[in-house]
C-alpha cells in the first residue's frame, strides 16, 4: 500500500452527496474531501480503483490518496465517528471550479465528453446524470481555464445498473450515436479501454486491507468482488459491449 497522508484539520463536513464527504487538510498541505467509514467498505474500493483506471484512461481527475486522521482528531469533530481513524479516500480539492451545468455543455470539447461517457460506460457508473429538469453530473467545470474536471466514482461497478437509465440521462448521451454506431471509433476505444486494465491490478493490490471486509474485526467480505468487476471490465473487447446502440 503507498504511504498514507495524515489529516492535521478537520474543516468542515459537506451537505452534498449520498456520502457527505469531509474537507480536510492533510500533511502535505493541500485540502482533500474525505470519504471515511460512512460511506462504507464498497464505495471506498470503488473510488479507489475506478480512480486508477479513469488516470489509466487519460481523464481529468484530482489527485487522489489513501488518507487517515488521528483518533485525537476524530473524536473531537463532530459527527467524526463517520470518518473513522482507519484508512480513508481522498480527492483533492481543485479551487476556482463550480458544478458542470447545462450552459457548460458546448465548452465542453467532443472528445472529453466521448471519453466520459464510454469510461461511464464501461466502469458501468450510472451517477452522472444532467438533463433540462435536474441531474447530478459529478463532474465540475473550471470556467477561467476552460476544463473539465471528473469526480466522484463511489457507485462505479453497479450490480444494478441501468441500460434505459444511461442512454437517457448520462450528461454525454448525445454522443451515443456517434460512437456506438460508428465502427472506428468503436475499434479505437476498445484498444484504449482494454489497455486501461493494465493498472488494475496493481490498484487492487494497494488497496488498504482493511477495505475488503465490512468490519473492523475483518470477518466480513466487502460486498465487492474484484473477480467478478474484472469481468465486467473485460467484456470491452466483446461485441456484447456495444449493444447501447439504439
Amino acid at each position: 500500500m503507498p504511504p498514507l497522508l495524515a489529516i492535521v484539520e478537520i474543516l468542515e463536513r459537506s451537505d452534498q452527496g449520498v456520502t457527505r464527504p469531509f474537507l480536510c487538510r492533510c500533511d502535505d498541505g493541500n485540502l482533500y474531501y474525505v470519504k471515511g467509514r460512512g460511506a462504507g467498505r464498497s464505495s471506498l474500493l470503488c473510488e479507489w480503483l475506478a480512480g486508477h483506471l479513469a488516470l489509466a484512461f487519460n481523464l481529468p481527475i484530482p489527485p487522489f490518496a489513501v488518507v487517515e486522521a488521528p483518533q485525537s482528531l476524530v473524536e473531537l469533530f463532530p459527527e467524526g465517528g463517520d470518518l473513522g481513524a482507519g484508512p480513508a479516500f481522498g480527492s483533492r480539492v481543485v479551487a476556482h471550479t463550480q458544478e458542470l451545468s447545462m450552459s457548460h455543455l458546448g465548452d465542453v470539447p467532443m472528445q472529453l465528453q466521448r471519453d466520459v461517457l464510454m469510461f461511464d460506460w464501461w466502469v458501468r457508473n450510472s451517477d452522472r446524470t444532467l438533463t433540462s429538469l435536474s441531474g447530478n453530473p459529478n463532474l465540475l467545470w473550471d470556467a477561467d481555464a476552460k476544463q473539465l474536471v471528473v469526480i466522484d466514482h463511489n457507485v462505479a461497478f453497479d450490480h444494478d445498473f441501468s441500460i434505459q437509465s444511461f442512454s437517457e440521462t448520462h450528461v454525454f448521451r448525445q454522443e451515443v450515436p456517434k460512437v456506438f454506431q460508428d465502427l472506428v471509433e468503436r475499434l479505437s476505444y476498445a484498444k484504449r479501454l482494454h489497455a486501461a486494465l493494465a493498472a488494475w491490478p496493481a490498484a487492487c493490490q494497494n488497496v488498504p486491507d482493511e477495505w475488503w471486509f465490512a468490519d473492523e474485526e475483518r470477518t466480513v467480505p466487502a460486498d465487492f468482488d474484484p473477480d467478478a468487476v474484472l469481468a465486467s471490465l473485460n467484456r470491452c473487447t466483446h461485441e456484447d459491449f456495444w449493444r447501447l446502440a439504439p
